[in-house]
């Protein structure tokens, strides 16, 4: 089976409702399709008899019985329309999720090369405009083809002639819509793709308006807008053109043909086949065609969206995920640190042959630290990303706790390795979902000792509902060193066998920094760590250090002998970094056991003792 063909067998499966709500819904078709069909026949009789001097209460009775079967079929239409409504949002909420899962799935690359805006229209604007299109499916189209078959008949039983010039004219209609869907198709789907295009780059420009401003660059960003927004009006003009010409030339057409239809109904009333009566009826009918006609056009450009929407979810839905699930997955071990094992790892884009990392071979007992230094681009982050399985490796094995990664779930993974980086997360939630991630578990008396032990206890106490405060998204309102330290608290609450800290601390005040190193020392007990480093003085709990160059470990060994060795590497990354090495001496900032102490920076006062 083809990927599109998957794709396509799971959109349908997302929006076919249940049994129950299908034969609700077909019911209630029925009942507006055969309503209005019945309402010419009372006309026909009410003026036959009139013509033929029946009394005025046998008229009334017509008349009433008339406005009956209207107002029920309108009726019937609104409970039609209110049961398309319901469950076409409910399949594509369906749909929504099923994208949502599957975007989230596929691997950082993909998403490194589509903006936020981009994915957000491919998620949900494109649904939007499949539940659009399922409401007018169901009453524009199902609907109106269901009444245009019961005028055909309807009007075949009156008069053959009459009824096979109508079904004539229907299907030449019908063949030419069908004909002008090849125009108006890919038209409509490059209308998507340019708003795809602006939103993204809407997106973009609002998340940097802060540098933006900074650096006066208003003026490019609104001709980058400007340009955009023109090949957006360019391509719905072509759209709408096309769009409006096929509605011209289907009112011009049917204009003719029902002409012709009461043409025909005239003469054959004249040689006196036909009563006034039932020419009335065939109007009628001709005019019940138009609707089904005209609902059908309006809804073409819709039909136009959404064929190019199902167009765009399939191909993301076909998109592959490179991180597969593995059929009989082997749990990492529940408790206890992690060991940390890269055997010959090697990683490239999938897009891309230029090697990110080149034969990494890193090894770390449970309980060990590691620090990760090198200059900036070196392959340091995606290490983390390794062991984290945000990738598999091109070459070599990942191991955890003695489990290849592509052996075990992504939900084994999340269970018993925790992150926390420069770039906190927060959600438009309160601090309880903030705290938790929207999982359950954690009692509230939990919740408030973790803030506290990481220093939010008195943050904690200001806020006006306590854990239900709502918080901005994006941290707004929170500042960044409460925000880095609610990343703290929720690595706390996970109880990892793995901790990967990516300078977590950088954004802290001193103040703040000195009060969380207790926090981190207590995250990394008993636990296994890596701690990527842009600054060297963090470094100062690792066990052991690997330098990264150029996406290969060109150092690699104990932390203590790495420093105390002036040719390493290390040291001399620390001497650029300022951070000089100074005997310890009783009495003063080291301890009788002989020991080396890092001074950060020439007189600053500031020791890290190693």
């Amino acid at each position: 089976m083809t990927p599109s063909t998957t794709a396509r067998r799971t959109v349908l499966r997302c929006l076919w409702p249940g049994r129950r709500q299908a034969c609700a819904l077909g019911a209630a078709i029925v009942l507006a399709t055969v309503l209005p069909l019945l309402a010419p026949q009372l006309t026909k009789r009410f003026v036959d008899d009139a013509i033929a001097g029946h009394p005025a209460t046998q008229l009334t009775l017509l008349a009433v019985g008339y406005l009956c079967l209207a107002v029920s079929g309108q009726v019937a239409r609104m409970l039609t329309a209110w049961l398309a409504s319901r469950l076409a949002w409910d399949g594509t909420n369906r749909l929504r999720e099923t994208l949502a899962e599957h975007a989230l799935g596929l691997d950082m690359a993909y998403h490194g090369q589509r903006t936020p805006g981009e994915m957000i229209e491919r998620v949900d604007g494109d649904v939007v405009a499949v539940a659009e299109f399922v409401v007018a499916f169901l009453l524009d189209m199902v609907a109106s083809l269901l009444l245009l078959v019961g005028v055909i008949i309807m009007v075949f039983a009156v008069d053959l002639r009459i009824g096979a010039v109508l079904l004539a004219y229907c299907a030449l209609m019908g063949f030419l819509m069908i004909r002008a869907q090849r125009w108006a198709i890919p038209s409509a789907t490059r209308v998507r793709e340019r708003f795809a295009a602006l939103f993204g780059n809407l997106e973009e420009r609002l998340a940097g308006a802060e540098d933006i401003r900074a650096n006066g660059a208003g003026e490019h960003v609104v001709n980058r807008f400007h340009q955009a927004s023109a090949d957006v009006y360019r391509a719905d003009l072509r759209a709408e053109r096309i769009g409006g010409g096929l509605f011209a030339g289907t009112t011009v057409g049917f204009a003719a043909g029902t002409a012709l239809v009461l043409g025909m109904a005239a003469w054959t009333q004249r040689s006196g086949a036909l009563s006034v009566g039932t020419v009335v009826l065939l109007l009628q009918y001709t005019q019940m065609v138009r609707a089904p006609f005209e609902r059908i056009i309006d809804q073409l450009q819709q039909y136009q969206k959404a064929l190019a929407a199902i167009a765009r979810i399939g191909g993301l839905l076909a998109e592959p995920r490179t991180l597969p699930e593995p059929p009989d997955p082997r749990p990492l071990p529940a408790s206890g640190p992690l060991s940390v094992d890269l055997d010959h790892v090697s990683f490239a884009y999938s897009d891309d042959d230029e090697q990110v990392l080149a034969d990494v071979n890193l090894a770390l007992a449970p309980g060990e630290t590691l620090g990760l230094v090198g200059r900036t681009g070196s392959g340091k982050t995606t290490i983390a990303r390794m062991v984290l399985r945000l990738y598999d490796p091109t070459e070599g094995v990942v191991r955890l706790g003695g489990v290849d990664l592509r052996e075990t779930d992504l939900a084994s993974v999340h269970r018993r390795v925790c992150v926390v980086t420069q770039d906190v997360q927060l959600f438009a939630a309160s601090v309880r979902d903030n705290l938790t991630l929207f999982r359950g578990g954690h009692s509230d008396d939990e919740l408030r000792a973790v803030l506290t032990d990481v220093g939010l206890g008195r943050w904690l106490a200001t806020l006006p509902d306590g854990l239900d405060t709502v918080l901005a998204s994006q941290a707004g309102g929170v500042s960044a060193g409460e925000a880095q330290l609610l990343a703290f608290a929720r690595a706390f609450l996970t109880d990892p066998g793995l901790v990967v800290l990516d300078e977590a601390s950088s954004r802290l005040d001193p103040a703040t920094e000195l009060h969380i190193e207790a926090a981190v020392d207590q995250l990394l007990t008993n636990r296994t760590g890596v701690l990527i480093a842009h600054r060297l003085s963090s470094l100062s709990r690792v066990d052991q250090i690997a330098v990264v160059d150029d996406g290969r470990v060109v150092e690699y060994g104990r932390r203590e002998e790495l420093a105390a060795d002036p040719d390493s590497r290390f040291a001399q990354l620390l001497e650029a970094a300022g951070v000089r090495r100074v005997p310890a001496e009783v009495g003063s900032v080291g301890s009788p056991t002989g020991r080396v102490v890092d001074q950060v920076g020439p007189g600053s006062g500031r020791e890290v003792r190693r």
